[in-house]
């Protein structure tokens, strides 16, 4: 029978809200072992966008919300981690821009001038122009208005690589996961056969989390999933943009990142409204068509002819909220030793963090244990998830 392993905090679920807590834990003296069952950040984190928001595009209405303040103080956070003098040193994670956009079509500008001028986002944009722009929008036939946000992109392969190499030794690749009990308590969890023994587990699995609960007889928290269907464009002819398009309403019109493929070419991800809703209900050749139209209209000069698309569905786990609405701040849910949550946003992970570490402290948890990481270390572990147009856009 395989040794019992004892440590402080056992984690499950290695995107970024697991990694990012695992550090976290690890440099404030906690001894953690993160299971993944199948690769490092490869579901929701690596299919995000990068984008570490500042909350300015919750606020497109005019007017501060939740959300928008709860989330104010990330790109800060990330960027002083990315600087390598914030709580995580992050300095081996390419940053792929130092800003995010708001692009709004010429037929749009008018309509902004309130948006702009409110206290909502007052500080938060500056307009810029010529040679400022953006590569992508740098075109004599653009008529529109872009304005620089504080927020910035991040690569996200290179983060999980990054977050991975600050996790050293206490990473295991886990597939069939039990409750280990002492009675009618949980202690620890039995992965692969193996018992590991915790003064805290914590659950962090995404869309993973809800069939966890399950295998620990529990239902609650609920989850609700919220899906995507973004679109990937690959051509050698691509400039970076890293930009919301605004429309007529609440949310971007179509929001672009711009990545860097193996191959050297650039990949444009495409998500906002054109993902959503009806983007959603298309099959994929009619969701292409659609983000095709929309490149043509919205950047009529760039030559689409030797670029390749495909399409990849996501569904964002979430806790369960009346509606189905967006949550506004990470979540997190106690059970006696059993912490369940979901970041709700790449950017939130730092927020994720504090309300475990929190939880430790209102219950005192101090770093007791110490994982036997030669023991670990001849287990296998999970490997880094690959980028979906590494996969469908070779």
């Amino acid at each position: 029978m395989p040794s019992a392993i004892s440590t402080d905090v056992l984690i499950v679920g290695a995107g970024v809200a697991g990694l990012w807590l695992n550090a976290r834990l690890r440099r404030l003296g906690y001894s953690t072992v993160l299971v993944e069952r199948a690769s490092l950040g490869g579901e929701q984190t690596i299919k995000s966008q990068g984008i570490i928001h500042g909350g300015t595009k919750y606020a497109l209405h005019g007017a501060l919300t939740g959300a928008s303040e709860a989330i104010a103080d990330m790109p800060r956070r990330w960027r002083e981690a990315l600087s390598g003098s914030g709580e995580l040193d992050l300095t081996g994670t390419r940053l792929l821009s130092d800003a995010h956009y708001l692009w709004s079509p010429g037929t749009l500008a008018g309509n902004l001038t309130s948006f702009f001028a409110s206290k909502a986002v007052r500080g938060r944009v500056d307009q810029v122009k010529g040679e400022q722009l953006p590569p992508a929008l740098q075109d004599r036939a653009f008529k529109g208005k872009v304005y620089r946000l504080a927020e910035l992109v991040i690569d996200v392969p290179s983060l999980l690589a990054n977050l991975a190499e600050l996790a050293g030794d206490s990473l295991l690749a886990g597939e069939r996961i039990e409750p280990l009990d002492d009675g009618d308590a949980l202690v620890g969890l039995r992965v692969d056969g193996r018992d590991i023994r915790a003064q805290r587990i914590v659950l962090s699995a995404g869309a993973g989390t809800a069939d966890l609960l399950h295998a620990l007889g529990l239902n609650q928290p609920a989850m609700q999933t919220r899906p995507l269907h973004m679109v990937m464009a690959k051509g050698a002819n691509l400039k970076p943009l890293y930009a919301h398009c605004l429309g007529g309403g609440p949310k971007p019109r179509v929001t672009i990142t711009t990545h860097p493929a193996a191959d050297g070419q650039w990949v444009w991800y495409l998500g906002g409204d054109l993902a959503e809703a009806d983007g959603v209900a298309r099959e994929p050749a009619a969701q292409i068509t659609a983000a095709q139209k929309e490149i043509a209209s919205l950047l009529p000069w760039v030559d689409q002819s030797q670029v390749r698309w495909a399409t990849l569905r996501v569904d964002r786990a979430e806790p369960a909220q009346s509606g189905l609405v967006r949550p506004d701040n990470a979540f997190l849910a106690d059970q006696q030793r059993l912490l369940v949550g979901w970041p709700t946003k790449l950017a939130l992970a730092p927020d994720f963090s504090d309300r475990v570490i929190a939880h430790l402290e209102r219950d005192g948890i101090r770093p007791q244990a110490q994982a036997d990481l030669a023991d670990l270390a001849d287990l296998p572990r999970p490997p880094l998830g690959v980028p979906a147009w590494e996969q469908l856009l070779p």
